[in-house]
């Protein structure tokens, strides 16, 4: 299995790891897109156009992404239909992010993947778990997502939430670390 493939799977990936300079290469040319991205006025079909290269995916037109917007890796972000990203969203992809459609997310929202060992002799490697925001879920602004969670469908995470656990379909969490506030009835 190539590094790619490790770090999909989640298993620590360090700067010392044979293959580690394709990770490099990943992150420089994340880098140039997001730089490009957020350098000067681009219409909405330009935004689209960066982010179809960036992520090496098929993005829908009904897509809307206000800038700026950052990432550490791109080729691990899919988006549904109909989803909205507001100003200054971080999406840190590398154990991937998957957006279900017409999913929201408020400005300054946090998405991310990776994390480190607690053991200090190893912190500095990287273990990267996916994130799922599934359908009609909303994150509100300067939320954060951490590693390897599910957004359920219909949720509503407030603003400035840290969401440590997953999160149930048609629930509204809230607070750091987040917790369920109240159930969504949905007819």
């Amino acid at each position: 299995m190539d590094i790619f493939g490790r770090m999909r799977s989640g298993e620590p990936i360090r700067s010392t790891d044979t293959g580690f300079e394709k990770v490099e290469e990943s992150y420089v040319r994340a880098a140039r897109f997001v730089a490009r991205l957020n350098t000067g006025y681009h219409t909405r079909e330009e935004t689209l156009e960066i982010l179809r290269e960036l992520t090496g995916s098929d993005i829908d037109d009904s897509v809307q992404v206000a800038l700026p917007f950052y990432t550490d890796f791109g080729r691990n972000i899919r988006f549904g239909k109909g989803v909205f990203v507001n100003s200054g969203c971080t999406f840190l992809d590398q154990g991937g992010i998957e957006i279900g459609d017409d999913v929201m997310f408020g400005p300054n929202v946090s998405l991310v993947t990776s994390n480190h060992p607690l053991d200090p002799a190893d912190r500095r490697a990287v273990v990267s778990t996916p994130i799922r925001i599934c359908r009609n879920a909303w994150i509100g602004a300067g939320a954060t997502i951490l590693p390897g969670l599910t957004i359920g469908e219909n949720s509503v995470v407030a603003a400035a939430a840290v969401v440590t656990r997953d999160v149930p379909p048609n629930t509204v969490v809230a607070g750091n670390p987040a917790r369920e506030i109240k159930r969504i009835d949905v007819a």
